[in-house]
């Protein structure tokens, strides 16, 4: 009986090694891992509904990320998770990490869904949510930030992360371009301060607006 429970725990242990070391070889093999994402983001370039940025977008987004060598971003309005691919895959360069926020359940079950098909969810922390509530509460510090919910409420979220926002670090905002509701108070608001320099990206129709803190 000894000898039985000594090698089903060394059977045990070497699975939780395995894994272990699966799991290791996942993060610490980059070609693999941008193998897997640039073919799940072909494979899907067309198929993005339901509010998500369109492909120049995201590329837009991970760039600024890479470029920065960001590692603590924040997403809110994670949609169904084309920009939260584009982002994790960024900070998978960097070491860093992802909060995303979402308010529908279903949304955001279809972008978990979609992280683990392109390798990366382990990377990002999804919160599920009110974005009014948790944006306010997530204790930060951020290097990156990108808002992509109400646009009404782009000033609030602003004036909510800013605390948050290290120097040097970035807010960006999408469809500045698109004449929403909220969208002309939120430009005059980020280009009216002085501890900010904003422009835009005009790489699609949407528009992103890139505040950086000086």
């Amino acid at each position: 009986m000894k000898v039985l429970h000594i090698v089903t725990t060394l059977s045990l242990l070497a699975v939780i090694l395995g894994s272990s070391a699966a799991t290791a070889q996942q993060i610490s093999n980059p070609e693999e891992l941008d193998e897997k994402v640039r073919l799940f983001l072909e494979e899907n370039q067309g198929k993005w509904r339901d509010l998500n940025v369109p492909y120049e977008d995201g590329k837009v987004l991970y760039d600024i990320i890479v470029k920065n060598n960001y590692r603590s971003a924040l997403e809110i309005g994670t949609s169904t998770g084309h920009s939260t691919v584009w982002m994790a895959w960024a900070l998978s360069k960097t070491g860093g990490k992802l909060v995303t926020v979402e308010i529908d359940e279903t949304r955001q079950k279809e972008a978990i869904s979609n992280l683990e098909k392109a390798g990366l969810s382990h990377l990002v922390d999804f919160r599920l949510g009110d974005a009014h509530e948790i944006v306010k509460e997530v204790p930060g510090p951020f290097d990156f930030v990108f808002s992509d919910a109400d646009k009404f409420w782009y000033v609030q979220y602003f004036k909510d992360v800013d605390p948050k926002l290290i120097k040097g670090g970035c807010f960006t905002a999408h469809n500045v371009l698109q004449g929403q509701r909220g969208i002309a108070e939120y430009l005059d608001y980020v280009k009216s301060l002085s501890g900010y320099t904003t422009t835009i990206d005009r790489s699609s129709s949407s528009g992103i607006a890139i505040s950086y803190k000086k």
